[in-house]
């Protein structure tokens, strides 16, 4: 059964991200609240899971050097097509092992990205972003709210705490304050918050996270 998740997300996913143009590819300013954080970073900063780019948009435009990574090939493709200035660009997927080395990165963004796993997957996930993270190195993300009723929280099959069976044999996890204090105890929380985002055609409910390598 993991096999059809993992099947039909990909499936999912490269549908979703067969084309993009850069004029249509809109950022917004979650980020904006790590500025020190980014501006301060040395090293390229890993775009996991980036999917048409927005995040990997809003880090060039503020003169970063990106790598974007996501387990669709027609968003990696789009990537290339889109961003020629991107520092790099890696199609896997991260249930397979983050193909960096030990301590690569000072600042890792996984937007919306980390919340399509059972528990041991995401452990697993969270357990190699640290380690290719150095001492200190954040990790800024966004995950679902266990409050996104307009995107699938509490709706469809639950297969496991918070994680419910979608349409489609795809899988979403929803996280509230105790599950990411769960998830994240290995790393120290530097900011946690329930937010509102209006991006997509529907309110989304979401938790923006900070967190370090202790």
């Amino acid at each position: 059964m993991d096999q059809i998740y993992r099947e039909k997300s990909l499936e999912y996913w490269d549908g979703i991200h067969k084309e993009y143009d850069r004029a249509n590819i809109k950022t917004d300013d979650w980020l904006d609240k790590f500025d020190d954080i980014i501006t301060g970073c040395r090293k390229p900063i890993l775009d996991l899971g980036c999917g048409s780019g927005n995040d990997t948009l809003y880090l060039i435009n503020k003169g970063k050097k990106v790598i974007s990574c996501d387990q669709s090939p027609s968003a990696i493709l789009n990537i290339a097509k889109n961003f020629p200035e991107v520092y790099d660009a890696k199609c896997f997927n991260m249930l397979d092992g983050l193909p960096f080395e030990d301590e690569a990165f000072e600042v890792v963004i996984a937007d919306l990205c980390l919340h399509y796993f059972k528990e041991t997957d995401t452990r697993n996930i969270l357990a190699d972003i640290r380690r290719i993270l150095i001492p200190g190195g954040h990790l800024i993300l966004r995950v679902n709210s266990v409050n996104d009723v307009l995107h699938g929280a509490g709706q469809g099959k639950e297969i496991e705490h918070h994680v419910f069976e979608m349409e489609g044999k795809t899988i979403k996890r929803f996280f509230n304050e105790e599950d990411i204090r769960y998830f994240f105890k290995d790393f120290e929380i530097e900011y946690l918050n329930e937010e509102i985002m209006t991006r997509y055609k529907l309110e989304k409910r979401l938790f923006r996270v900070c967190v370090r390598k202790k």
